[in-house]
């Protein structure tokens, strides 16, 4: 199976081009408190786990957990090993979280203990890590409010070294249950001499029914894949019916070993790019575009097939196949922009910006049969932002009292990574990798689950804006406000509303624009504002550090080491 190399195309539809900014909203947010009975326990990083990828793993841990399958239905895990599981139908008469399960007192004397995490693997199973190196899948049975069953579990296996669960899947194979479960460590790579001496390594466990018809259901594990990266990933999740493997990170990931036996993966042979000439030269300015192609000689404006609209181009000869086709880098005015035939050879087309400002990366996109010629002007701009890297001064600042910086003196998360980020998708038979996309400098925010039964969806920032991907339709798009101190950060799976909470007590509130009920206006436009997006901050009375995050549609939970907060966002 070859690999494809892809791109991430935002359906600009989807964007609202009169967006402008969030109002701040002083609407009060009813806001429940339940003080917990036990503490969460908080597992700290040891001076062992000191490097970068330790605290993208586990210091930054999201130790509350959303039950997909059943909604406004959060779980935790407590000192005492208790899986509590706290389902709300009505705000005003919240009752304390109530056991589910309990984890065996042993996992708590292993010296390299992990936090526990859950993963909920179907609407009926779940995948528990005690932190200390047992998988267990639990029968959960149906798990809303009103079931009182007591979790079974019918799998424990111990995976000689701590972990933390990323996702889980079931399915059925073949007339066999079958259970996908996604495993993250951190491990010592005696091979690795410079750097931090730690790989990412993730293990990927199918497990499955091994009884006959009639017997007792008896589960054993049936594969055992691993693969190791040199990062965290930010996203990584099994394909439905576990027939492949998504992972997006800063640096890549390969199978290392499948069932205990090392896996023997040829490097491809380099692919050999003739060097073409360019057929078209473009230059730009914050306002517009002007491009110029060399057409045959002889052709006629009559000839000229040219269509434009605000995010796509069509450009040709009649009697031709298209010369340049495709989506535009960003939109356009079309009847500001114009073309003209010079010289009887060559075609030039003025392309007006809609939005002034910011440059393009390329005209169209994937095209990388043009060239970006600098101009003059912009050439010398460049220049002059970049002196101070070319100065005999060490200290090319002009707050000439701040030390010279001293590259080995930075530390790993001051530098650029010397990968972008990408998101690769494995087949599940060969583990080779099938497509791959480049993500760029777009940075990663966040996971969420829209819909169970399919792969989660995950969240990138575009400029300004932040989207929501996923192998399906119809996502909105959000604004991250720029928060440093800011801890986690999610979106209600119905899309209406997106948060983001700080380390201490303040939660932030973006909405999607609504109608207002009164009559306001834009005071630099002068016209009427119909709708309006609101943002609304909400402060927790409590001291302690927000460990959990997570958020529904009607509700948002933040889980502290002793208190579980519930605000009501939406009334539906």
């Amino acid at each position: 199976m070859a690999l494809s190399n892809s791109s991430l195309k935002v359906n600009r539809e989807l964007l609202d081009p009169n967006f402008e900014s969030y109002r701040l909203s002083l609407d009060a947010i009813a806001t429940y408190n339940i003080e917990l009975d036990a503490a969460v326990e908080e597992v700290k990083l040891k001076d062992t786990q000191y490097t970068l990828e330790h605290v993208r793993a586990f210091g930054m841990y999201n130790y509350l957990h959303l039950d997909p399958w059943y909604e406004d239905s959060v779980l935790f895990v407590d000192c005492k090993g208790r899986v509590l599981s706290l389902t709300v139908t009505l705000d005003t008469a919240l009752c304390k979280p109530r056991e589910v399960y309990r984890i065996s007192p042993d996992s708590s004397r292993c010296e390299d203990r992990l936090c526990a995490s859950l993963s909920f693997t179907s609407a009926t199973w779940a995948a528990l890590s005690d932190g200390a190196g047992q998988l267990q899948l639990l029968r959960t049975g149906k798990r809303g409010g009103s079931s009182l069953m007591k979790w079974e579990p019918l799998f424990s296996e111990e995976m000689e070294e701590p972990f933390t669960i990323l996702h889980s899947i079931s399915h059925v194979q073949d007339g066999v249950h079958t259970m996908e479960v996604l495993l993250l460590r951190i491990q010592k790579d005696p091979q690795e001499t410079k750097g931090s001496g730690y790989s990412v390594s993730l293990e990927w466990i199918t497990v499955a029914n091994a009884a006959g018809h009639g017997q007792e259901k008896k589960y054993e594990v049936k594969k055992r894949r691993i693969l190791r990266g040199k990062s965290v990933p930010h996203y990584a999740a099994v394909e439905p019916q576990g027939k492949g493997l998504m992972v997006a990170s800063e640096k890549p990931f390969a199978f290392t070993h499948v069932d205990g036996r090392p896996v023997e993966l040829t490097d491809p042979e380099p692919m050999e790019v003739e060097k073409t000439d360019p057929i078209y030269f473009w230059q730009q300015t914050a306002e517009d575009i002007t491009m110029c192609m060399r057409m045959p000689e002889g052709v006629t404006k009559e000839e000229v097939q040219f269509r434009l609209t605000a995010d796509n181009i069509r450009l040709g000869v009649q009697g031709f196949p298209p010369l340049l086709e495709g989506q535009l880098f960003a939109s356009v005015d079309p009847e500001a922009s114009a073309w003209i035939i010079k010289n009887d050879k060559s075609l030039e087309v003025t392309l007006q910006k809609r939005t002034e400002g910011p440059m393009w990366s390329e005209l169209v996109i994937g095209d990388k049969r043009g060239e970006n010629v600098m101009s003059d002007e912009q050439a010398a701009l460049i220049h002059e932002r970049l002196t101070f890297l070319t100065s005999e001064d060490l200290n090319g600042n002009p707050d000439r009292d701040k030390p010279p910086c001293n590259s080995q003196e930075l530390e790993d998360c001051d530098g650029f990574p010397e990968d972008s980020s990408s998101l690769t998708h494995f087949d599940g038979e060969s583990l080779k990798p099938t497509q791959v996309v480049n993500l760029g400098s777009h940075q990663y925010l966040f996971t969420v689950d829209g819909n169970p039964s399919e792969m989660p969806c995950f969240c990138l920032r575009h400029d300004v804006d932040a989207l929501v991907w996923q192998p399906r339709p119809d996502q909105p798009s959000y604004v991250q406000a720029s928060k440093r101190d800011k801890k986690f950060a999610t979106c209600a799976p119905d899309f209406s509303y997106a948060s983001l909470c700080e380390c201490l007590r303040r939660i932030f509130i973006y909405r999607q624009p609504s109608p207002v009920e009164t009559v306001l206006f834009n005071r630099k436009q002068g016209r009427q504002v119909g709708q309006v997006a609101k943002q609304q901050v909400a402060s927790l009375d409590c001291d302690k550090p927000i460990l959990g995050f997570r958020a529904t549609n009607e509700r948002l939970y933040i889980l502290t080491s002793s208190n579980l907060f519930v605000l009501k966002v939406n009334n539906n």
